[in-house]
């Protein structure tokens, strides 16, 4: 079959199963409100958890920048797009999440190729938890070593694999918060397991990462692990920093050889300058106001204690993703539009993204609603319709 009709026969596949995507152009998606086609609609699934992609630091911060330094970083790192406030931003990250050093990526998903890609070859082992974000699977399937998945937070599994495994290297990676669950990684057990068993471990803590921990410094800190010796930290900067990019944080040896040898890294331009003063802008919001998480973690505690009673398939989840599994995905995309009908932007979550017989809508807290906001989705949640197309998940 020709590859015009290969195509538009998958594309109705898609659309038989329910699985076709449609973007949305969004006026502003950033805080509590967004507005599409003119209509507002209260944002249940921003991962602006803290509420300063709008904050007025970061924009001055951003605007003067531009205005000192222009639009973009004109080069790769390597060549002279390094800038010192790259260094700079580089420099507090380490020192925020207690690390000896740091390297800013473009994306989260380029960062999390760059770890198997540079420290593994072939025979080695990468080891992942099955419910890892596709960044990091992506990154054990591109890369030369042997990718294997334990299943989800078992750690007696993943220690069963790395035991039996005879790899000259093992690299364990697992989410810190999991994105479409929004439960969290045994760190605590992990950590052991790799230090019993000579394994690099890679805490993406993409969701964790300023909203976690005493400081905010993210999922090892919750669980007061030491960034270094042999861990390493993801964490990307456009959720709760509200910015754009990622970094990796861990002991000095590995960020060199990241810097060294990490195509992601080398072979594309630098962030542009203005993003990394917004990001350090939002570090120091992180450290001088942590009444925003304080918020963060009262809003969630209270949608959870209000929705506990009801006939609704949750997850165990305390952080800021708050996911209802509903099954199928025509009955995840009916939800959607009878939130939406109520005012409420909740985006349907289908296969491939969650498993099959998963799909779900997946709600996202943020310290900038209201309780009143809190309340509507609450109202939107309880009513009979919405309880009729939940039940059959029970």
């Amino acid at each position: 079959m020709p590859w015009r009709e290969q195509l538009i026969q998958q594309h109705r596949n898609r659309v038989t199963a329910k699985t076709w995507r449609e973007r949305q152009a969004v006026q502003n998606a950033a805080g509590r409100e967004l507005k599409i086609k003119g209509k507002t609609y209260l944002n249940f699934c921003s991962n602006d958890y803290l509420g300063l992609a709008n904050h007025p630091a970061l924009s001055a911060a951003a605007i003067k920048t531009t205005q000192e330094r222009g639009t973009g970083a004109a080069a790769s790192h390597l060549i002279c797009g390094h800038q010192d406030i790259h260094q700079e931003l580089e420099n507090e990250l380490a020192a925020f999440v207690g690390a000896e050093k740091a390297i800013a990526f473009s994306t989260g998903y380029m960062a999390n190729l760059a770890v198997p890609q540079t420290f593994l070859e072939r025979g080695d082992l990468v080891l992942q938890d099955r419910l890892n974000h596709a960044s990091l699977i992506d990154a054990g399937r591109f890369c030369e070593a042997n990718l294997k998945r334990y299943r989800h937070l078992d750690f007696g599994h993943a220690k069963t694999i790395l035991l039996k495994s005879n790899a000259n290297k093992k690299l364990l990676t697992t989410d810190g918060v999991f994105s479409m669950d929004g439960d969290q990684a045994p760190l605590h057990e992990l950590t052991e397991i790799c230090r019993q068993t000579e394994t690099l471990l890679l805490v993406d803590d993409a969701h964790g990462f300023g909203v976690l921990g005493k400081t905010g410094a993210g999922s090892l800190e919750q669980h007061e692990i030491c960034v270094g010796d042999g861990v390493l930290m993801l964490g990307t900067l456009g959720k709760a920093a509200g910015s754009f990019g990622a970094f990796i944080a861990g002991d000095a040896v590995y960020i060199d050889s990241l810097l060294q040898q990490a195509r992601s890294y080398i072979y594309t331009t630098a962030l542009p300058p203005s993003v990394a003063a917004a990001t350090r802008a939002a570090i120091e919001i992180f450290q001088t106001e942590p009444e925003r998480r304080d918020k963060l973690n009262s809003n969630i505690n209270y949608f959870r204690q209000a929705i506990a009673n009801l006939h609704l398939h949750t997850l165990d989840s305390k952080t800021a993703i708050q996911p209802i599994l509903l099954g199928d995905s025509e009955t995840a995309l009916q939800a959607t539009k009878l939130l939406q009908q109520q005012g409420l932007w909740i985006t349907a979550i289908r296969p491939p993204t969650v498993p099959e017989g998963t799909a779900r809508i997946r709600i996202t807290i943020s310290a900038e609603h209201h309780q009143s906001d809190l309340d509507q989705l609450i109202d939107a949640l309880s009513s009979d319709a919405m309880l009729a197309l939940a039940e059959p998940s029970q």
